[in-house]
């Protein structure tokens, strides 16, 4: 059982397998194994057993009818309020339906990709049932309590997405939903319904009800089920193209045949391109000598690190360009990094050599290395002409040093302690091109872009997103450090911000998230819950 959890042991079960002589062993032996995907699940079991994969069916309807299917008749006449419970449990069926199908819209949906299981949808049904049961009031503050933070949300890893999973579950289980008619989304294609008879009904006419009302669904849901805009569709179709191209990709063949140039001249080509493109790295006792350590100013510091960072990444990209382009002509030898690293080129993908000292980045080859010479013009321009007046935040290879920059320098101004200051936020109606001076506090910061919703200008709040938008500017935002402030409660999205569309990260030695920056306030007439269950993001980086 759970194969996947003892990997260090599968050498030996592969010893064991290859080992069964058929003539020796008794007819009625069998090997049942089971795992969850695994990369270190021996190839050779694989090959020569039977395989069988148990996932749930895809789509809302698909899953509740087999759900439905599956459950034993005295399910629908259990508690001591019937009726209720009846619209309850369907109510919770569908929010594991949803949270199910919501990976399919990839980090829209959640940031990372939870395996939420049948034991975990039974335990709710099951503790949903005694609650109901023993308390004379249902209690739906201590059924979403359990089912959102312990039952499913023990499984929830990541901060945003308990937050989600809280505030999705609160339109599929609360005090409504035990009427006739409540809607599971606006248009009302998923609601509560009827379930005709009375004392002595055999169940089976309940369960037969809801199977019927299962028919009428639609096979493919619409994403305000699920809580997101309807562009979430066009994300989805296209997390689904890229897989599947991404896959083609790596089973191409890797040398070209017929006319044409060969496959070492185009990379030799691509390599020498790339070359010409590039800048030299800083010069850092040029750049301590013209920004020092001072005081009054951290912005020196930052300024100082960024070049440190970023000099990493210059002269790993110089060298292993100029290696490259050597092995091609058989000047050097073609080592497993390098042929690595071709790969990589042909198929116009980053070298996973230059990602590991590189910031993270899903850009493509053709649209990393201009992003990365944009990067270093920007800090080359902040070298030559001296601080900015604001801040290309994309720019960063770590922005949280410059955040904390930020908020040192207001801290050593106004001689305050600063663990009592936090930011405060204020969208500009200037474009970045228009400010020629920083603000008397804070800073400028702009390069942001936002997914599942839009910054709307002229009401100065955040709205939908127009169709066929998925990816909008964010306008220049000022950073403002305040003493002991209050957090406004209402009339604000607590957006966070990430480094990329992937959103997931992991902790740094640094103590920082590797993508996730900081949390912005962004004014908004809607409850802040609404744009939760949109997935609205910020982002310093896109995909393209």
């Amino acid at each position: 059982m759970n194969c996947h959890l003892y990997v260090s042991w599968m050498a030996s079960l592969e010893k064991e397998v290859e080992d069964i002589v058929p003539d020796k062993t008794d007819p009625s032996f069998r090997l049942w194994l089971t795992s969850m995907p695994s990369p270190k699940f021996p190839v050779s079991v694989l090959q020569n057993g039977v395989k069988m994969t148990n996932e749930p069916p895809k789509g809302l309807r698909a899953n509740l009818k087999t759900t439905y299917a599956a459950l034993p008749d005295e399910k629908f006449d259990v508690t001591s309020k019937p009726d209720q419970y009846r619209k309850i449990m369907f109510g919770l069926l569908l929010f594991h339906a949803v949270i199910l199908e919501r990976r399919k819209f990839g980090p829209l949906g959640w940031n990372i990709a939870y395996d939420f299981t049948d034991g975990d949808r039974d335990m709710v049904i099951k503790q949903s049932e005694l609650l109901v049961n023993d308390y004379p009031i249902i209690p739906f503050r201590v059924i979403t309590e359990l089912t959102a933070e312990v039952n499913y949300g023990g499984r929830v890893t990541d901060k945003f997405d308990r937050i989600l999973m809280a505030n999705l579950l609160l339109d599929f289980c609360n005090v409504e939903t035990v009427e006739v008619d409540y809607k599971f989304s606006p248009a009302g294609v998923y609601k509560s319904i009827a379930t005709a008879g009375g004392e002595g009904t055999d169940p089976a006419v309940y369960k037969q009800a809801y199977l019927d009302y299962f028919e009428a669904l639609p096979v493919n849901a619409a994403p305000e089920i699920f809580g997101l805009h309807q562009n979430a569709d066009i994300t989805c179709a296209q997390n689904e193209t890229y897989k599947m191209l991404e896959t083609i990709l790596s089973l191409q063949p890797r040398s070209s045949s017929g006319g044409g140039k060969s496959r070492e001249e185009l990379l030799d080509e691509l390599a020498g391109d790339i070359l010409d493109k590039s800048a030299g790295p800083f010069n850092l006792e040029q750049v301590s000598d013209a920004y020092p350590t001072l005081y009054t100013e951290s912005m020196n510091t930052v300024l100082q690190q960024e070049c440190i960072r970023y000099n990493k990444v210059i002269d790993k990209l110089l060298s292993s360009l100029k290696d490259i382009r050597k092995a091609l002509k058989g000047e050097v030898v073609m080592t497993a990094e390098l042929e690595e690293m071709g790969v990589s080129l042909f198929n116009n993908q980053v070298p996973s050599m230059w990602a590991k000292v590189a910031y993270p980045s899903l850009k493509p080859l053709a649209a990393w290395v201009p992003d990365l010479m944009k990067r270093i013009a920007f800090i080359q321009k902040w070298y030559d002409e001296g601080k900015p007046p604001a801040f290309w935040v994309s720019g960063f290879y770590f922005p949280q040093a410059f955040i904390t920059g930020v908020m040192q320098n207001h801290a050593r101004k106004y001689q305050l302690p600063i663990d009592t200051i936090t930011y405060g936020y204020g969208m500009e109606d200037e474009p970045v091109e228009n400010l020629t001076e920083p603000p008397t506090d804070g800073a400028y910061i702009f390069g942001m872009f936002l997914e599942g919703a839009r910054w709307d200008a002229s009401k100065q709040l955040l709205q939908e997103s127009r169709p066929k938008e998925l990816y909008t500017d964010l306008p220049v935002v000022h950073m403002l450090p305040i003493a002991n402030r209050k957090a406004p409660k209402d009339g604000f999205y607590n957006c966070p911000i990430y480094k990329t569309l992937a959103r997931f990260g992991v902790l740094s030695t640094t103590g920082h998230s590797t993508n996730f920056v900081m949390m912005i306030e962004i004014p908004s007439a809607e409850p802040e819950r609404h744009w939760v269950k949109r997935g609205v993001a910020g982002f310093s980086s896109l995909n393209f």
